[in-house]
């Protein structure tokens, strides 16, 4: 299948996404606001182009063969790539209009995001700003395939070579052992990692970088991971619970700083820490939205940098 060839046109790629999320031509084409015919038309206007089959039909519609969920992926892309350029032409006509859509994890999403999302707002009232919480597993495919234009919170070592992104570190910030204020170990001498096990415990999700080097600092201290547990990683969630019970949880350091009704233990977690930034496709254009957000990112970065005392830094390929 040639591609370039001038006879692919948008309309077939609008239509295959839509056939693929709805499930069903009639659906889609509902969707898209055209005749069932047209569609149809459509459809079978692209399997040609491809000579393959994209579609099987099934009891309650259509389901996508093997052809169908790649070219699908493809589609996407390039409709993602379209809505920016048209995002991009826009903003640069009309100054400050536009749209950022941001992927944000919990290292991200407490301190860091909200403050340079409201600075952006004062500067910018009239551009739009959408913030989507995920886990990594979710936000990159979803940032390699255009539906994001930047991911904020937790950076680690450098991308693999070929993997299309670009990371910027923008501060560490370390991790605590946090309680509620009046907790009963806030108040134990000496206290311990081991000391910690005797109370509930609020763990990051497994697959998690957090949860990884948790479960090493456990090991190496000859301990078992808790087991009287919960596992989470909603930041609203882990506050409710940490101030309602005896709980035990790691949070970021800033987090405890903006919140008088939790506490950090005595206890040293030398192995776990986070080192927050920012994640872009490595070869994407940056929008004139996009831009204004990295620079209030880093202007937020930069205060907080001076709360923790730490330094920036880069990792991966790409100008910064």
């Amino acid at each position: 299948m040639d591609l370039l060839d001038g006879r692919l046109k948008f309309r077939h790629l609008t239509l295959l996404i839509a056939v693929h999320e709805h499930g069903s031509v009639v659906r889609a084409a509902e969707s898209l606001h055209l005749t069932q015919p047209a569609a149809t038309r459509t459809l079978r206007e692209l399997e040609t182009l491809a000579d393959l089959p994209l579609f099987v039909r099934v009891p309650r519609g259509m389901r996508p063969t093997v052809y169908g969920e790649a070219l699908a992926e493809h589609a996407r892309a390039v409709v993602a790539e379209m809505r920016r350029a048209g995002e991009h032409l826009t903003a640069l006509r009309q100054g400050q209009d536009g749209t950022v859509t941001v992927g944000t994890l919990l290292a991200g999403a407490n301190v860091l995001l909200p403050r340079a999302v409201a600075a952006l707002k004062r500067e910018r009232p009239r551009l739009t700003v959408v913030v989507r919480e995920g886990t990594l597993d979710l936000l990159h495919p979803a940032l390699l395939s255009g539906e994001l234009d930047v991911v904020v919170g937790r950076v680690g070592a450098a991308p693999a070579e070929g993997d299309g992104l670009r990371q910027r570190m923008l501060y560490r910030e370390p991790i605590r052992l946090a309680v509620r204020a009046g907790h009963p170990l806030l108040d134990a001498a000496d206290v311990t990692l081991a000391d910690t096990l005797a109370f509930p415990w609020i763990l990051p999700v497994e697959r998690t970088a957090l949860r990884q080097e948790l479960g090493a600092l456990f090991v190496d201290r000859g301990l078992a991971l808790p087991v009287d547990r919960v596992e989470c990683t909603s930041i609203l969630t882990m506050r409710a619970l940490l101030r309602q019970t005896d709980m035990v949880a790691v949070l970021p350091e800033l987090v405890l700083h903006d919140d008088e009704r939790l506490a950090a233990l005595p206890v040293e977690l030398p192995s776990v820490g986070r080192t927050v930034g920012t994640t872009e496709a490595a070869h994407r254009t940056r929008t004139p939205a996009l831009q204004a957000l990295l620079h209030h990112l880093e202007q937020e970065a930069e205060q907080l940098r001076e709360t923790l005392g730490g330094t920036p830094g880069h990792i991966g390929g790409g100008t910064p």
